[in-house]
């Protein structure tokens, strides 16, 4: 009597014969977790299967082999697998074609999605043109010479930018004779002795002291022409 497909027995048969692969005991209740059987009742009923000769075993040592019994499936003669294969192939074809479509869908979809909405174009386009009326008016306002910066302002930013170039020159100058009286008669190597200390010229830094001070000399000239 077959055993009743919601049982142990029956849950283990079918899912031996839909394998139709060599299984031990650990295979098969690993894979029927999901059905609550514990090891021991897997390994109950492969027994009790192999038994009645429902399926097939070996032994090897201590561990058992279960397989399905062969003689259950219908074995295909040489002619009928040649069909299979070429009927195999054509869906391996088909498969591709189908992947391929799948990807180019997947393509305009990227596409698609990255383009702007028809609400965040007109967004963005609201907010380009304040952006140009603004600087329109900025534009109008030079053309029309009125002052951005008042006289005031822009003698005080020149007179402490001066003040700072000055103290700059003077503290250049300080280093300048410090150093010479610490190194006169140094046998040391100037440079690295230098790189041993962490000291840093202006050019180290890639900064011009002249290129600052050029830029307050023409207001100075400037000033004295007003």
């Amino acid at each position: 009597m077959a055993p009743k497909s919601d049982s142990a027995e029956g849950i283990v048969l079918n899912f031996v014969n839909e394998q139709n692969r060599p299984l031990n005991s650990q295979n098969v209740a690993d894979f029927l977790q999901k059905f609550n059987l514990k090891k021991a009742s897997v390994q109950k009923a492969l027994d009790s299967l192999a038994d009645s000769g429902r399926i097939s075993f070996k032994e090897y040592g201590k561990q058992k082999i279960y397989l399905a019994r062969q003689d259950q499936f219908d074995i295909p003669n040489s002619e009928e697998l040649s069909r299979m294969k070429e009927k195999n192939t054509k869906l391996q074809k088909q498969l591709e074609e189908q992947k391929r479509a799948i990807s180019e869908v997947e393509g305009e979809i990227k596409t698609l999605q990255s383009n702007l909405t028809l609400e965040q174009i007109r967004a963005k386009e609201a907010k380009l043109k304040m952006e140009v009326e603004e600087m329109e008016d900025k534009l109008n306002n030079l053309r029309g010479g009125v002052t951005l910066v008042k006289f005031e302002d822009r003698k005080a930013v020149q007179e402490l930018c001066s003040d700072r170039i000055s103290q700059w020159r003077r503290r250049k100058r300080i280093f300048k004779d410090l150093w010479d009286a610490i190194t006169e008669n140094s046998p040391k190597d100037l440079k690295q002795f230098k790189e041993e200390l962490g000291i840093e010229y202006d050019e180290d830094v890639g900064v011009s002291f002249q290129s600052f001070s050029d830029l307050i000399q023409p207001s100075k000239k400037r000033a004295r022409c007003q």
